[in-house]
């Protein structure tokens, strides 16, 4: 065998290993999206965005857990996304030369990749034993803590794409530092920090297990972040474990809900992305 022959056929081996796997995975991920939408899309009713959470064996919705979860989101990202920007902002543009930004990279990576239970337990011992009982607050608290890793690593990336000739340009006419960065860096890479905290909105917002240690659950309709609230991840948690039929169905309902949600928000980042390269 020559070999010619013999690269073509590790070629075809590798396309067709490559094809089989890709379609091993699509072929579950189908599976799994029409396992959702078919059980899931019957249950979608006015209903379910009306009423709060119902008592096994009574008609109800998800009304308490959606606003839940969006106050506890919109407060996670609004603490976390600010933090993550400025720190994604030090380790671009002023601490080049640092000999901190690599502890910094190391530990907001070993962060990115930290299970979010553990940050859960965390915010548990920290706020939740501290206060004497669960809240929205400290669920909003180990949101931020997982919105503040992804935000830090996309606003560097970001930053660093932007060309130093544009900050040499700048500082040549005379603008000062922290100027250059923010009209000049920060508006030419606004649409990638908006999809980094876009994509971190889409993270948080199907965590389970650090509300379950946090925020938990309540049965009734509050906007009150000092007490328990309820949220969409942890609701489809007690009611898909639950013997209640009822329960299953609105379980089924909110994790489609969930799951629309954040494919609508990787589309939108997405979107945003491929019209920020299209721009360039």
């Amino acid at each position: 065998m020559n070999i010619y022959t013999r690269r073509r056929l590790v070629n075809v081996f590798n396309l067709g290993a490559s094809v089989l796997t890709t379609a091993f995975g699509l072929f579950w991920l189908t599976w799994l999206l029409w396992t959702l939408v078919s059980h899931g899309l019957q249950w979608i009713h006015p209903s379910l965005f009306t009423e709060s959470t119902p008592p096994p064996g009574s008609a109800g919705g998800l009304a308490n857990a959606i606003i839940g979860s969006v106050m506890l989101t919109g407060a996670g990202v609004a603490v976390g996304a600010p933090v993550g920007v400025l720190a994604g902002t030090y380790l671009s543009e002023f601490g080049r030369r640092s000999r901190m930004v690599p502890v910094i990279r190391f530990v907001n990576d070993i962060l990115l990749s930290a299970p979010s239970i553990i940050i859960g337990v965390f915010i548990y011992e920290v706020a939740v034993v501290t206060m004497g009982h669960f809240s929205g607050w400290a669920g909003a608290l180990a949101l931020a803590l997982i919105v503040v890793p992804v935000v830090v690593r996309t606003t560097e990336d970001m930053l660093r794409l932007v060309p130093d000739t544009l900050r040499e340009a700048a500082a040549a006419l005379g603008a000062p530092r922290w100027r250059v960065v923010v009209v000049i860096v920060y508006r030419a890479s606004i649409a990638g920090i908006l999809t980094g905290i876009l994509l971190a909105v889409a993270r948080i917002s199907g965590e389970t297990a650090p509300l379950l240690f946090t925020a938990l659950n309540n049965q009734f309709w509050t906007t009150n972040m000092n007490q328990p609230m309820a949220n969409l991840p942890v609701v489809i948690f007690q009611f898909a474990m639950s013997p209640y039929e009822d329960w299953q169905h609105l379980a089924w309902a909110g994790a489609l809900l969930i799951t629309f949600t954040i494919l609508v928000l990787n589309i939108i980042a997405r979107a945003v992305l491929h019209g920020r390269k299209a721009g360039q």
